[in-house]
């Protein structure tokens, strides 16, 4: 293609390397296990009529749509209507299309995706412009992840938004204007018909196209819907001994689960294949390193699209004119997707051909991508260190939306800024350190249990700490899932291989007093069953779990006929005949969550109020319950129990934030019961429910040790004081603190099966740091210049890592820094009178440049 004159491709093949007369090979390849990563497929409105898909021009799906708002869509990121390319200014969304439907042809589950998509999809139309009328028919809103529910406000609130609870109707399509018409019904006005210039059909999920030929082939157990059957005690294994699954094809998933689920299925076959690691792989020779430090500054500019997130703001082109204009720089360019494995590579060959000896990127913050970077400059025979990052992103057009102009004279001053930083940059030298092979796990729940069988079936030794006398956490207290496991027989045996393992050592009634080390070489202290001890490890995974929140209303604690969800779960299974015997029952969702105080969905409570709908009923078939909701939000597979619930008599109210149910105590027909009443949005009026029992699906909330465990490792808190992953999708079970790995409940509410999958994620983690002899440890440390030290000690009062300490030399007592210790955070820097310590990477003259450019 190199000689070639096409421009299909031009402006999205950078690789220069395409060769579109390659045919199909077949090869035959051993393996020792098998991963079934094989997606999704989105429905296809086309079987269904009623959508108008492919008959109405102006009705999309949310697939096309997302084409729409792409830089490399078909109108180059600009949202048009197909039939007359005009700028649409009323757009609907039509949730559950495919999906919580049993239509022929359509799926019976929840998708579980498709509410919060469509709610990005509102914010990124909002952000093209502000003026557009956004309207999204709904069921419920299922914002059960975590930050979804703060998401969800964020798209509700945004002016001209209209979130309306109705399964609608595509009635016509205007001949004039191809405008569409909508029918839809509301609780005061009856049906309703209103026109709008786009439709978009928010999609579900379907399994991959040949699942059952797949099924075939692999031997592998489906479930009716077409996904693999789940094993409920690890979902990712299936029917076939070295096979797994992992992602969408366990069932309709959202992408951090896939990513986690990938990683476990990768720890799993680590189980299998331990005798095996190492001796397959070629290790990564670079080409050597040139010293450039006395060579004049030859600096290459690349100014990345990042699709629309920055091109959308900031005028990409312009940008990379302007730094051609500065000092240094002899080359600039842009790039659809920096990051793009052809993007990298084309920066590498740029930096060959053109001698280039620094490089900055103009693009997103370092945080996730500037170790791809790096990579690129050694591939290039340069330092690593001779990299520089300009945040256009989320320093300028996140946060400048509406200011195009002003962003991108920002963008034009953040690139001088980063331009004349990397004047100065200097070479560094990174340096390795050993790895001590064994974990620590802090927790002894099904998650803590899980990562530490699974690290320990690869051959490592694990410490579990408990803080109780006994294993088994929460689950200790559940008997079912909604999905019919048993949960105590599986918990027993987990607990029983835990202790069967030589290589597993368990802490009883545990607690964690100090914390110090660094990535690879940590140290605990814990006080255990009367005595103390040291426990060095390499790597940790804080696996705590949650509590369950004590409520304050509706009569908790004053009336023994007030129980939670997880207080009626284990009466049902003791066989309590004044609950399963009742003749009626109310269940309270939402109680202490989705409010000021706790703005978060605790995710598990609705399936759990229809697991215990469903066994009551299946005790005492005529006993009245009713469960009073805001969204019912049994995602995914738990959409068909709900809809069992409801053919079984169970009766669903839906109350709203602002008038939730009351509950007094009172007597009637000669007996103690609790009168409960709401507001019946249908009927508009409000009802009376007598109940012999109340059930409160009590939030779920932190752990009391959560902030304590959080400040000895060093990790972050999310807003709602659950524990907070590196990056939400990258890294959903890493800590931004290398060598800390979380999962479970401690990292937000989840089912049985959810945690099961993210233990081995974190498993799978874990031993990408274990599996190493040695760890590589950053060039961008401290340093003390011993003729400027005056021994004040200030430094050493700074550091938070204990890194620095006064060492005598020929000069006297000095301050030296521990290279393995120090996590370059500049505090000692900033906080010395002398300027005697150095920050390597962050020099004062880099930064003054910086601040002098600006």
């Amino acid at each position: 293609m190199k000689e070639d004159k096409c421009d299909i491709c031009r402006g999205v093949c950078q690789a220069d390397a395409i060769d579109f007369r390659q045919t199909p090979k077949k090869r035959d390849i051993n393996v020792g296990a098998v991963i079934l990563a094989v997606g999704i497929e989105p429905f296809d409105p086309k079987t269904k009529d009623e959508y108008g898909y492919g008959r109405m021009e102006n009705v999309v799906t949310s697939m096309d749509y997302e084409r729409l708002l792409s830089s490399t869509g078909p109108f180059a990121g600009e949202v048009l209507r197909l039939s007359d390319k005009k700028h649409p200014k009323k757009i609907a969304w039509i949730q559950c299309v495919g999906s919580r439907r049993l239509t022929e042809g359509e799926n019976s589950y929840c998708s579980g995706v498709c509410c919060t998509y469509t709610q990005k999809q509102v914010i990124l139309t909002k952000g093209h412009d502000a003026d557009v009328d956004c309207t999204i028919f709904h069921n419920d809103i299922r914002a059960f992840g975590k930050d979804f529910e703060r998401y969800f406000q964020r798209a509700e609130e945004l002016p001209g938004t209209r979130f309306i609870r109705s399964y609608v109707a595509i009635d016509r399509e205007l001949p004039e204007s191809k405008n569409v018409v909508i029918k839809y019904a509301t609780n005061d006005a009856g049906v309703k018909e209103e026109e709008f210039d786009l439709v978009v059909l928010s999609v579900g999920l379907n399994p991959p196209e040949n699942f059952r030929e797949l099924a075939d082939k692999f031997g592998i157990d489906l479930n009716h819907h077409g996904f693999s059957r789940a094993i409920h005690s690890n979902p990712i294994a299936t029917n076939q001994p070295g096979i797994f699954v992992s992602g969408a094809f366990q069932g309709p998933t959202d992408i951090p689960e896939s990513v986690f689920t990938a990683s476990g299925a990768g720890a799993q076959c680590g189980e299998l294949l331990d005798y095996r690691r190492g001796k397959l792989a070629n290790e990564r020779v670079y080409p050597e390193e040139r010293d450039v430090s006395f060579e004049e500054p030859r600096i290459g500019v690349f100014v990345c699209h990042c699709g629309a997130n920055i091109s959308s703001v900031v005028n990409v082109p312009a940008t990379v004119e302007y730094a051609l204009t500065l000092p240094n720089v002899v080359y600039a360019q842009e790039q659809l997707f920096s990051c793009a494995t052809n993007s990298a590579q084309q920066i590498t060959d740029l930096a060959k051909e053109k001698g280039l000896n620094r490089i900055v990127i103009a693009a997103c913050s370092p945080r996730t991508l500037e170790p791809l970077f790096r990579d690129t400059l050694r591939e290039a025979g340069l330092n690593q260190y001779y990299c520089d990052m300009a945040n256009i992103r989320e320093h300028c057009s996140w946060v400048h939306t509406k200011q195009k102009e002003d962003a991108t004279r920002k963008a034009k001053d953040i690139v001088r800024m980063s331009v004349a930083r990397t004047r100065y940059l200097e070479p560094l030298q990174e340096f390795d350190l050993p790895v001590n092979p064994r974990a620590l796990v802090v927790g002894g729940g099904i998650a803590g249990m899980t990562t530490a069988l699974s690290i320990a079936e690869q051959g490592h030794e694990v410490e579990l700490i408990e803080k109780n006398n006994d294993l088994g956490g929460m689950a200790r207290r559940l008997h079912t899932t909604i999905e019919g496991m048993e949960v105590q027989p599986f918990l027993k045996e987990t607990i029983r291989k835990v202790y069967a393992n030589p290589l597993i050592h368990v802490s009883h009634n545990a607690k964690i007093t100090d914390v110090s080390g660094f990535l690879g070489n940590f140290s605990a202290t814990v006080a255990t069953e009367g005595r103390v001890k040291k426990i060095e490890y390499g790597a940790a995974v804080l696996a705590i779990g949650a509590d369950e929140y004590q409520p304050s209303e509706y009569l908790y604690g004053e009336n023994d006929k007030v129980f939670t969800h997880l207080e009626i779960g284990e009466e049902i299974a003791a066989g309590n005949e004044a609950v399963t015997r009742a003749d009626s029952l109310v269940m309270i969702q939402c109680v202490g969550c989705r409010n000021e105080e706790r703005n978060y969905c605790s995710r598990v409570c609705c399936s759990h109020a229809v697991k215990n709908a469903l066994k009551l009923k299946a005790n005492k078939p005529e006993m009245e319950i009713y469960i009073l909701f805001r969204d019912m939000r049994t995602y995914g597979l738990r959409e068909d129990y709900y809809r069992d619930a409801a053919e079984m008599g169970v009766k669903f109210i839906r109350f709203e934030m602002d008038d939730q149910p009351q509950v007094e105590a009172v007597k009637a027909g000669g007996k103690d019961i609790l009168r409960v009443s709401v507001p019946d949005l249908i009927l508009g009026k409000r009802l009376e429910l007598d109940a012999d029992i109340v059930s409160l699906a009590a939030a779920v909330v932190p752990a009391a040790a959560t902030a304590e465990i959080a400040g000895m490792f060093k990790v972050a808190l999310s807003p709602d004081e659950f524990f907070k992953e590196a990056h939400v999708k990258l890294k959903p079970v890493e800590f931004a603190a290398d060598g800390v790995y979380l999962c479970g409940t401690a990292h937000y509410p989840k089912h049985i099966q959810e945690t099961i999958n993210q233990a081995y994620g974190a498993a799978g983690r874990v031993l990408t740091l274990l599996s190493q002899d040695t760890v590589t440890a950053s060039g961008s440390i401290c340093e003390v210049h011993e003729d400027d030290c005056v021994s004040c000690g200030a430094c050493i009062t700074a550091c938070s890592y204990d890194a620095i300490e006064f060492k005598q030399t020929d000069k006297g007592r000095k301050a030296w820094v521990n290279p393995v210790l120090c996590k370059g955070d500049g505090l000692c820097n900033a906080k010395c009178p002398t300027n005697a310590i150095v920050l390597k990477h962050f020099t004062d003259a880099e930064l003054l440049s910086q601040i002098d450019a600006a």
